[in-house]
């Protein structure tokens, strides 16, 4: 049901015609919401050294940002919330190891990891399918965005009492879940916060508003590290779920503030943020699609560290999660990319192989500085958790930092995947690749232990993107775009909506109905005439 424009002759012509699309210089309004930051970029550069090739290197770089300022303002973001994170929180632990007893502190860890993997498990894909889907839809963003909160909040509540209510019986150190109302409400609002924040961040991905991302991420952190600081200064005897309870205020927080914000911005609130239950129902088939790709992209980064646990051990598993953590900022980078090349193309499929060469360059830039980093300066990066790990885990940081390079690809082809809608049919091999990926890495671990391991992986996802590349370099070539894939690039219910009469004319099949109506048309006048012949 989403609002655009009937295609036309013109729009048509612009596609079968090996050009950079007139989209392009779109991206350049974006200089004019933030006219300050873009004021401030050039009278840097004025006080530069004036040369005839350095001022058309100059012009030259200042068009590639102003180009290509949107990918790289929220790739920027979505990499600087990770490393804000990352430090706030490891100072939140930091301060948690140093105020609680340990048993309050695995406690609170446990209930946190159990509220991180229920809330991932709640978002039911809706906010990969906000990503793509808000670009499509002009004017219904607020309702769309308000309705998958309310749903993603509500499911998450629910699991949340579920999870509490059983948990006890499985495991006896979670009996203070249901040790009363309290704590099973509490649990179920940290894990229903958890959910909403996770759907909201995607949804701000979706809208090119990666700024507020980083923003409301600072703020949860920040709230959270002084709600622990505070209760750990007031509170004499630290109850069971002190620690879990902080970070659900950081959450509380970072939303109420965010949703301030966004009111006092916009008035006539029923109009702008009331949900439409109908368009999202639309949607529900897509979502779940999205969900379960997801998981699947999910499943190797939870399940590598019980596969380390249970085939080598226990320690070993910790100088695996120290490399795979530090490895994961390597990742973090085509994953962002390719997040903000989704939400760019999702509503100008046009521009799809421009914007997805500018990822592939950048990630490949970043991955190749960032892996000689870790291949030079393994010992010295791993010298910061101790001596043991910077010998025990070395060859696997090593081997990790090049999966940065097949996951570019990885990466890539399935967010082209989401964007022509093709999900569905890649499925199988996707859960097929992953199952491949955990099998190598188990004969790995078995072959060669903690560096067989993450050899096993590496080699299993080079193998996988040897496939995959045929697509991604199909697509990032120019001129490769057709009538067909944008049509796929539409959303659900625009793709309902018939094509103009423009567009049917050029598209192939309808050229190839033409011709055959025009040879039938043909052959009939032909033997109606043979048959008349005798009657003159």
């Amino acid at each position: 049901m989403g609002n655009i424009p009937e295609q036309n002759d013109s729009f048509v012509h612009t596609m079968f015609q090996n050009k950079p699309p007139a989209g392009l210089e779109d991206e350049s309004d974006i200089t004019k919401m933030r006219p300050k930051r873009w004021t401030h970029l050039q009278q840097d550069t004025r006080a530069l050294p004036e040369s005839k090739e350095f001022s058309t290197a100059r012009a030259w770089l200042i068009q590639w940002i102003k180009t290509n300022f949107v990918i790289l303002v929220n790739a920027g973001s979505l990499i600087s919330t990770t490393a804000v994170t990352s430090v706030l929180g490891f100072a939140y632990w930091w301060v948690a190891a140093r105020s609680f007893p340990p048993e309050t502190v695995g406690l609170g860890s446990a209930a946190i990891s159990a509220m991180a993997l229920l809330g991932t498990i709640c978002i039911l894909g809706l906010g990969t399918l906000l990503i793509g889907e808000l670009p499509r839809q002009p004017g219904k963003e607020g309702p769309l965005i308000s309705a998958a909160l309310i749903v993603v909040g509500g499911a998450g509540g629910c699991a949340g009492i579920v999870f509490a209510l059983v948990a006890p019986i499985v495991a006896a150190d979670f009996q203070v879940l249901r040790a009363g109302i309290a704590g099973i409400l509490l649990f179920a609002i940290g894990v229903s916060l958890t959910a909403i924040t996770l759907v909201l961040d995607q949804a701000l991905i979706g809208l090119l508003r990666g700024g507020l991302r980083l923003w409301r991420n600072t703020l949860f952190s920040v709230a959270k590290l002084a709600a622990l600081v505070a209760v750990s200064l007031w509170l004499s005897h630290a109850v069971g779920l002190t620690i879990y309870a902080t970070w659900a205020v950081g959450n509380a927080v970072s939303l109420a503030a965010l949703a301030g914000s966004a009111l006092l911005k916009r008035s006539g609130f029923r109009s702008t943020y009331w949900p439409q239950w109908g368009l999202l129902r639309k949607l529900r088939s897509a979502a779940l699609q999205h969900h379960m790709l997801n998981l699947t992209l999910q499943a190797p980064t939870l399940a590598l560290p019980v596969l380390v646990t249970i085939l080598l051990s226990a320690t070993t598993n910790a100088w695996f999660y120290v490399a795979w953590t530090i490895a994961s900022f390597v990742f973090a980078v085509p994953i962002a990319l390719t997040t903000v090349l989704y939400a760019t193309v999702s509503g100008r499929p046009t521009v799809l192989a421009h914007k997805a060469r500018l990822t592939l360059s950048l990630a490949s830039v970043t991955c190749v500085g960032a892996a000689c980093v870790l291949l030079l300066g393994t010992g010295q990066v791993l010298g910061l958790f101790g001596h043991v790990y910077a010998e025990e885990a070395a060859w696997s940081l090593r081997i990790l930092a090049l999966g940065a390079f097949p996951l570019i690809i990885k990466n890539h082809y399935t967010t082209l995947c989401r964007i022509q809608n093709r999900i569905r049919s890649v499925m199988v091999p996707i859960v097929s690749a992953t199952l491949i990926e955990l099998c190598a890495a188990a004969l790995g671990a078995r072959l060669g232990g903690l560096a067989g391991l993450s050899l096993g992986w590496v080699v299993a996802l080079s193998a996988e993107a040897v496939f995959m590349s045929r697509t991604v370099f199909k697509a990032v070539r120019p001129g490769e775009i057709s009538i067909n894939c944008t049509r796929k690039s539409l959303s659900y219910s625009q793709r309902l909506r018939p094509l103009s009469p423009g567009a049917r004319a050029a598209s192939p099949r309808k050229r190839l109905s033409v011709f055959c109506g025009k040879c039938a048309s043909r052959i009939f006048h032909k033997i109606h005439s043979i048959r008349r012949a005798p009657q003159a």
